[in-house]
């Protein structure tokens, strides 16, 4: 769910994030990220030692917030970057701009900023109305691709996570593993091994 979310959101996504569209993709996003999260964190605390119960939900939620905390940190970077990359390759491109005008306007640390930003920060230099106008349609065409390429690049990392969540047990609902019989066989096949 969360990857064909994302492959959906980088489709679909504009400069308006209010579209029936968007809102469904980051619906399912959020439903697929819940419920993958919620089994495997249940997985983890059902194969753990009942007296252990209250350590492994500690650590459950220590490694909840770590990964929240990773996550965002690098789906982050991945946009700053791409948008850097990308303004930095309109305005070399753009033969409107001239060169005096994109190195007055510091492009080293471009970061997400709306178009009312960008032109109190061009109202400070020597661009004239049209070159301001030129530099907000860089900077929206750009942030836009930036967010495509990175939901791009966010699906097929978590189209990578569904190998290792393959190798999760398969419980049937209802059925929770009894923890004496699994100790139990992996005894049986140390032995035969």
């Amino acid at each position: 769910m969360t990857t064909a979310a994302l492959v959906w959101l980088s489709f679909v996504v504009t400069n308006n994030w209010e579209t029936l569209p968007t809102i469904l993709g980051l619906f399912v996003f959020g439903v697929g990220q819940g419920a993958l999260v919620t089994l495997v964190f249940n997985v983890l605390v059902t194969a753990a030692p009942k007296e252990l119960a209250g350590d492994v939900g500690s650590i459950r939620g220590t490694t909840q917030n770590l990964a929240s905390a990773v996550g965002t940190a690098v789906a982050g970077a991945l946009l700053v970057g791409i948008l850097s990359w990308g303004i930095a390759q309109a305005v070399m491109a753009n033969t409107y701009l001239p060169p005096e005008l994109t190195e007055e306007v510091s492009l080293e640390n471009a970061n997400f900023v709306s178009n009312d930003q960008l032109r109190e920060l061009l109202a400070g230099t020597d661009a004239t109305g049209s070159q301001t106008d030129e530099f907000v349609r860089i900077n929206e065409e750009a942030r836009l691709s930036a967010l495509r390429a990175g939901l791009l690049v966010l699906a097929g990392i978590s189209a990578l996570a569904i190998v290792p969540a393959a190798r999760l047990p398969r419980y049937r609902p209802g059925e929770i593993p009894d923890p004496s019989t699994a100790s139990a066989d992996e005894a049986g096949e140390s032995k035969r091994a």
